[in-house]
């Protein structure tokens, strides 16, 4: 096992307070910190405590050994995913991955960052808003029917035949400021849209605003996630929760957002079904394991509490969010606090987990 010095990235959407706190830092911190990386990606790889080794040439020097043969032979000698701890005090972009097939034709012939489709699970440790997928275009309608707005006939007009992704071409290529400011001022008197009212707040101008409204609204308490497969439009709003995905870059930008967008794009791979959004429990309430499944092979994310016992071969990350907690294998003990974390190399003997904190546990989903 290797202890890790993690990365911190600062975006101006980052909390001053959530991963300060988490980490045992002075809070609030000076600049907002957004993100905790914990993984081998190449633009940020964790680095192996002590010795300020990446986690990415550890691995690229012993890949058999370090990552097992399931996980090489699956996914090649890399980490195939990415944990991170995301601290959201403000709207994110309003985004869409592509799925694999997407991700190779795109990285070949569109300039995508990598072949690798990008789905995503989040699991919250404060309540968490964010929106997730189209709302059934039935909900949509009520909701623009409140709203009363003579202006957003096209965009009713899309959904009462259930064109969801026609209501979404004309929000991205319609809006403009001045329909942003009469959709957030009439959207006031309707509080399932009090998220629209914020965007608008933070992008006045952006045709993202008047998107949203199209949007499953998800507050998941603390515990639930979500996850976002291929072809999901989404934006988180505002929360803490560890995220784990596919290590890719892939990210296709609709709106609210300061970055460049490419409406074409994201409207060639966002899937307009509409229905609920995957929001997930997890599995196994009386014991200190939760597991959240999803279908990709590349992860699976587990919540811990002491008393666990972590089994199973691959490449593997436990990362501490609260407290402390020990994990053994072997004759190794590595103590980890709020903000740390370690790298398990595939082993087929059992992790003990002890102590008195949280903790998320990454692993492959090949078993």
């Amino acid at each position: 096992m290797r202890k890790l010095d993690t990365i911190v990235r600062e975006y101006h959407w980052g909390s001053r307070t959530a991963l300060a706190e988490m980490r045992g830092e002075p809070s609030p911190s000076v600049v907002p910190q957004a993100e905790l990386w914990v993984g081998a990606h190449p633009d940020d790889p964790s680095r192996l405590a002590g010795c300020d080794v990446p986690l990415d040439a550890y691995l690229a020097a012993n890949p058999a050994g370090l990552l097992g043969p399931a996980s090489l032979a699956a996914f090649g000698p890399r980490l195939p995913f990415l944990l991170k701890v995301l601290a959201v005090d403000a709207p994110l972009s309003l985004q869409v991955h592509p799925n694999r097939d997407q991700a190779v034709v795109g990285f070949a012939e569109h300039g995508y960052r990598d072949d690798r489709a990008k789905p995503e699970i989040l699991v919250a440790l404060t309540e968490f808003e964010t929106l997730s997928g189209f709302r059934r275009p039935a909900g949509t309608v009520a909701l623009l029917d409140d709203l009363d707005l003579p202006s957003l006939t096209p965009m009713r007009a899309a959904l009462s035949v259930g064109d969801t992704w026609g209501a979404l071409r004309w929000a991205l290529h319609a809006a403009d400021a001045g329909l942003v400011a009469e959709v957030a001022s009439a959207a006031v008197r309707v509080p399932a849209l009090a998220h629209v009212v914020e965007l608008a707040e933070f992008y006045p101008a952006d045709a993202g605003v008047v998107a949203a409204l199209l949007l499953n609204a998800v507050r998941l308490r603390p515990g639930q996630a979500v996850y976002v497969g291929a072809g999901v439009l989404h934006a988180h709003l505002r929360g803490t929760g560890v995220e784990l995905m596919v290590n890719s870059d892939n990210v296709l930008r609709a709106g609210l957002t300061t970055k460049p967008v490419d409406v074409h794009a994201v409207l060639s791979l966002v899937d307009p079904k509409p229905g609920p959004p995957a929001v997930l429990d997890g599995e196994g309430d009386d014991s200190p394991l939760r597991t959240y499944r999803t279908p990709d092979p590349e992860f699976r994310l587990h919540a811990v509490q002491p008393g666990a016992v972590l089994t199973g071969g691959g490449p593997q990350l436990l990362l501490c969010t609260k407290g402390s907690v020990a994990v053994k294998r072997g004759g190794e003990e590595v103590v980890l606090r709020g903000g740390e974390s370690v790298f398990l190399p595939h082993s087929e003997d059992p992790a003990d987990v002890a102590g008195q904190g949280e903790a998320f546990w990454a692993t492959t989903n090949l078993t």
